[in-house]
């Protein structure tokens, strides 16, 4: 099996898990009524709401909250993990802290799910193409923004909703600051590309 093609595999099941994790949460907090929702949420600017960071993004408030979240993380993860373990565990890493992190210190209310990594993994893929002035990243950027563009209207605050704006902005910062951590240095190797000799 070529790398790429193990590469998709490994990514395949790495997106499933994580997603099949957020539905397992999912069902035990319906068995528990509510009790991880009300206790592993972000409370902003609450100690006790510091294990929100943690845990947020793998709890939601509903079918329709969680179905929300479920397909764009399979399609944006499994794209950023095409590019190795490394990287996207980089990625979804400073995306998840990030937004933790910016609704902690900025939220409004008690705040959960993975929208916020979702936005992360959307702005890492985006913008790595221009980092690494790579005209294939390029171009699936520009198919993603047309697919998932309208997200973006995400990050702007919304009156009346309940919404966290603030989850999705820092969560898509994380994900630009994950493209730039990320970004190919002048002459390295491309993922796939063999060494020298090899």
């Amino acid at each position: 099996m070529r790398p790429l093609a193990r590469r998709a595999q490994a990514g395949l099941l790495t997106v499933l898990g994580l997603v099949g994790s957020m539905w397992a949460v999912f069902l035990l907090n319906v068995l528990l009524g509510n009790l991880l929702v009300r206790t592993l949420g972000i409370a902003p600017r609450r100690v006790d709401g510091l294990d929100g960071i943690v845990f947020a993004p793998l709890l939601h408030g509903g079918v329709d909250h969680l179905v929300s979240n479920t397909l764009p993380l399979l399609v944006l993860g499994f794209l950023a993990f095409l590019e190795g373990v490394r990287r996207f565990v980089v990625a979804v890493g400073i995306s998840w802290f990030a937004s933790g992190l910016g609704t902690w210190l900025f939220g409004g209310g008690l705040t959960i799910g993975a929208s916020g990594v979702v936005f992360g993994l959307f702005a890492y893929l985006v913008t790595r193409g221009f980092y690494n002035r790579d005209w294939k990243q390029i171009l699936l950027a520009v198919v993603l923004f047309l697919v998932y563009g309208s997200i973006l209207w995400g990050v702007l605050p919304t009156v009346g909703s309940n919404v966290s704006w603030q989850a999705h902005l820092f969560g898509a910062l994380g994900g630009v600051a994950a493209a730039s951590m990320l970004r190919r240095r002048s002459g390295a190797l491309r993922p796939d590309r063999p060494e020298p000799g090899s």
